[in-house]
């Protein structure tokens, strides 16, 4: 039975790689895995997936005025398809995780969906909210704070090393923006919220 999965996490946990790994084990046993990925994220090159260890592959990018449904109803007119991958889950928009909804209640193809759940201000991305309330099933990717403990939050560094409190929620960036915190030091970083 297929289900809309939601992979998330904080930055720098390696969501890429587990996504990258898990159509490669598709592809492995001779099924066609179909990935996708937010054409604002071009860190790894216009239309790829790239992992930080240096794994790669290339992607559909989406834009959020397309319409996912569709996106994929067309592969599956090209031929078999046994997995749908979706990297960047959080640049989504509500109507496309409906959208992804409908693949995989309407068209029997299971979804999954690997993202950030929250910003660098601890506010859920658009994307993830609908993903946190939609999917049939969530995972978390983990990751470690400075201090050993997981980290669930994320700062956004400025050019002076210190953490911003504001901005536009979406920054593209990588290790040269971004620190994965746990909350208690994401809230002395942010002055203790």
């Amino acid at each position: 039975m297929a289900k809309l999965y939601f992979h998330y996490s904080t930055m720098n946990a390696g969501k890429s790689t587990v996504l990258l790994q898990a159509a490669y084990n598709y592809r492995e046993r001779g099924m066609e895995a179909y990935l996708m990925t937010a054409a604002v994220d071009t860190r790894g090159g216009a239309g790829k997936i790239a992992s930080r260890i240096g794994i790669e592959s290339t992607a559909r990018a989406f834009q959020p005025e397309d319409n996912l449904f569709e996106m994929i109803r067309a592969r599956l007119e090209e031929g078999p398809c046994a997995c749908v991958f979706l990297d960047e889950a959080q640049f989504m928009t509500e109507e496309q995780v409906w959208q992804l909804a409908r693949v995989v209640d309407d068209l029997g193809v299971p979804v999954m969906c690997y993202g950030l759940r929250v910003d660098f201000r601890g506010k859920l991305f658009p994307g993830s909210a609908a993903l946190l309330a939609l999917a049939d099933e969530m995972r978390e990717v983990r990751t470690i704070c400075h201090c050993g403990k997981k980290a669930t939050m994320v700062v956004r560094l400025g050019a002076d090393g210190a953490a911003l409190h504001e901005g536009a929620q979406v920054q593209i960036g990588g290790n040269e923006s971004y620190v994965s915190l746990c909350r208690r030091h994401w809230r002395e970083a942010m002055g203790d919220r």
